[in-house]
């Protein structure tokens, strides 16, 4: 097995556009592929282009008649079908938007693959984590759902068990749609509570189809949860969670909307919060599942302030050179940023807040506390299911 992580990078994913009016601005993949490069971090892992998802491999998860749908839209952005969530504030059709989707997809792929196959120990894919897909149709700035997709591979290669954490703010509802009924994949979504952001989905009593009861776990937090209740929650259910499933493969998503600054959501993490959760994954990857560790990254709409930073420190961590919080950015990567946006760039890489700490489970819980009563609601609904205390 190569020492070495792998980079999925392709720069024609930064053709993922929806428009200059979009949240989804791809400057963020660029700014952060930039990052990465400003810290010497290229050379400290191998960057791969894999393969766009061809269409045997996108039918794992998404339906043949969605699947068309999309490349009629991709032909003719007037074809999009709001029927299929395309053509939608959403999910505005563009041209060519099969083939970025299909590569984006690709990529994931082919980092789930490296790492099955023992190529390499980590993946890291930051323009993936395109969670809301649903198998037939668009969500959330969503097309294909590139991390189901990693896991269905990883399932066809002959994977037994999957596990996939997923830290965004919002609920990772498409992966857990896809495996709903396959308790071969563990699906745990840490989000703000659906009462308050979309997708409205996420709630602690969703737990799995019959014959799959306990396969998927949701911690629904409330709004204005900051870095202590974030990682006290991750650390209140996550590990245990998957010190029982031992999982084969590792999956994360680190979308960085969690993030105090983001404009789409209700959270207060900071980028140092973000980073500890990141260490503390790549952690279980190693304790649980042989090291064998897929991470993606997902949200993120403040595309220059955190982004390319809480990105660059997942690359960085998947790398084993970890960037200490307190770096100076190279002043050559602000100098691009605005050139690109005529932004101002962040100067280091912490919001100031490291070390970051937090209060275990272990020392008790307080039946007052909203975080603690979100954390109570997944424990109490899931880990019986899984033969747990809760």
């Amino acid at each position: 097995m190569s020492g070495r992580a792998q980079l999925m990078w392709d720069e024609a994913v930064t053709g993922y556009d929806f428009g200059p009016d979009h949240p989804m601005d791809p400057v963020r993949l660029a700014l952060t592929r930039r990052l990465v490069d400003a810290f010497g971090l290229d050379r400290e892992v191998d960057v791969v282009a894999a393969k766009p998802a061809g269409d045997s491999t996108l039918r794992l998860v998404h339906r043949e008649d969605y699947v068309e749908a999309v490349k009629a839209a991709s032909a003719d952005p007037r074809a999009a079908d709001p029927a299929y969530g395309l053509g939608t504030t959403d999910d505005p059709a563009f041209a060519g938007m099969h083939e970025v989707s299909a590569l984006i997809a690709g990529q994931s792929v082919g980092a789930a693959e490296a790492v099955w196959r023992g190529e390499a120990l980590h993946a890291v894919n930051f323009a993936g984590g395109l969670h809301h897909a649903m198998p037939g149709g668009a969500s959330g700035f969503c097309i294909y759902n590139d991390a189901a997709l990693a896991i269905a591979r990883l399932l066809e290669l002959g994977a037994e068990r999957v596990a996939y954490v997923d830290v965004d703010v919002h609920h990772g509802d498409g992966v857990q749609a896809a495996f709903w009924e396959d308790p071969r994949v563990l699906t745990v979504s840490l989000h703000e509570h659906p009462r308050t952001l979309f997708p409205q989905t996420g709630w602690p009593e969703e737990t799995g189809a019959a014959g799959a009861e306990g396969s998927a776990v949701n911690v629904a937090l409330p709004a204005g949860t900051g870095d202590a209740g974030w990682l006290r929650a991750f650390h209140s259910v996550v590990p245990e969670l998957i010190a029982d499933f031992r999982p084969q493969v590792l999956v994360t998503q680190h979308g960085a909307d969690t993030h105090f600054e983001d404009p789409l959501a209700h959270l207060a993490v900071s980028l140092d919060a973000q980073r500890a959760v990141q260490v503390a994954c790549h952690e279980l990857a190693h304790a649980h599942a042989e090291g064998r560790w897929v991470a993606l990254g997902g949200g993120g709409y403040a595309v220059v302030e955190v982004v390319p930073r809480s990105w660059t420190h997942l690359v960085a961590i998947a790398a084993g050179r970890e960037v200490a919080p307190s770096s100076v950015i190279p002043e050559s990567w602000r100098q691009e940023v605005f050139a690109r946006t005529r932004q101002l760039g962040p100067a280091r890489m912490t919001d100031g807040r490291w070390p970051v700490s937090f209060a275990g489970w272990e020392a008790g819980y307080d039946p007052a506390d909203r975080l603690d009563q979100a954390v109570l609601a997944a424990r109490r609904a899931a880990y019986p299911l899984r033969g747990l205390l809760a």
